[in-house]
């Protein structure tokens, strides 16, 4: 169990974010367009999974925004936005701020992803959504950083994600 604070106050996860050099467990979430996928369907490219609560929040979407921005010259590495927002509502989201490099993901279907990456929010006024985290893959899955973000309300090291992906080889032995 993590401890995170909410506006100053602490609250808990169910448990930790994967660590760097383990497998990121497999999911199962919900595209804007209804359809299920799985890291399986980003290939072998290197993947920055970004948790947020809501992308109904300023700190989600002006983040969201953000690495929409940062990840224009990086056709290398996918982003992958995991809320527990409907489908629809990211659609929306992502056609009102014209973005296209982030792929938004919903938990609707399956609450498994929280519990498995270790973020879902076990007390407090967020109880059942997820606390913010970047988890950074390489290109066979294996966490190359992650972080969860101490006070739910700020945006994660952007410096320290860039500088992960830029300073590590993929973990992989084969590589």
């Amino acid at each position: 169990m993590a401890e995170v604070k909410l506006k100053g106050n602490p609250i808990h996860t169910n448990g930790d974010l994967p660590h760097v050099g383990s497998p990121a467990p497999d999911f199962k979430l919900t595209t804007k367009d209804l359809e299920d996928v799985s890291l399986a369907n980003f290939g072998d490219k290197r993947k920055l999974v970004y948790i947020v609560p809501s992308l109904d929040t300023p700190v989600c979407a002006e983040s969201t925004k953000k690495f929409e921005d940062m990840v224009k010259q990086r056709p290398d590495l996918e982003i992958l936005v995991v809320s527990a927002d409907l489908p629809f509502a990211m659609g929306r989201f992502c056609a009102a701020e014209n973005l296209e490099r982030v792929t938004v993901l919903s938990m609707m279907r399956d609450r498994n992803f929280a519990k498995d990456y270790g973020v879902l929010i076990q007390d407090g006024p967020l109880e059942g959504i997820t606390a913010r985290g970047v988890v950074l893959l390489d290109t066979d899955n294996l966490v190359m950083h992650a972080e969860l973000v101490s006070e739910i309300g700020d945006e994660p090291d952007y410096d320290a994600i860039f500088k992960a992906l830029d300073d590590r080889a993929d973990l992989s032995p084969t590589q």
